[in-house]
């Protein structure tokens, strides 16, 4: 019977032999950025590198738990203010039908109101952001 010779080590590659190098100088800043980005994205720098210089229109960096904590944030707050617009306009209503409707509810139903199209604009940016990242 034929022995099996055991393999030591990485497989040898047929075609595609990276034996070219090259050498890369950072700042301490930079540095950091990559292993940021090697920690979060669970890639070897060289993968990281790689990738973000031959793939052409690659958005490689893609932290989806940011992006949909934003916007989880955003819809708490959407959901509070339009919350506070339905108590103010409920309270509106009942001292209009009393005739003592006061200033004072008119400019707390301004100001949250305010509040509530900031944060629908913001909820539009963070999903936009969300699509241009993801290549859409």
């Amino acid at each position: 019977m034929a022995e099996k010779i055991k393999q030591i080590g990485r497989p040898h590659l047929k075609s595609g032999k990276r034996n070219r190098k090259i050498s890369v100088r950072f700042s301490e800043e930079e540095f950091s950025s990559i292993v940021s980005l090697e920690k979060l994205l669970g890639l070897k720098r060289t993968d990281i590198i790689r990738k973000r210089v031959l793939e052409v229109n690659v958005q490689l960096i893609f932290d989806g738990r940011s992006v949909l904590g934003s916007i989880d944030q955003i819809g708490l707050e959407l959901s509070r203010t339009g919350n506070n617009i339905n108590q103010l306009a409920r309270y509106a209503n009942i001292l209009n039908k009393q005739r003592v409707l006061s200033p004072v509810i008119f400019t707390r139903y301004s100001k949250e109101l305010d509040k509530h199209s900031i944060l629908l604009k913001n909820l539009n940016m963070e999903i936009r952001r969300m699509l241009r990242l993801m290549g859409s």
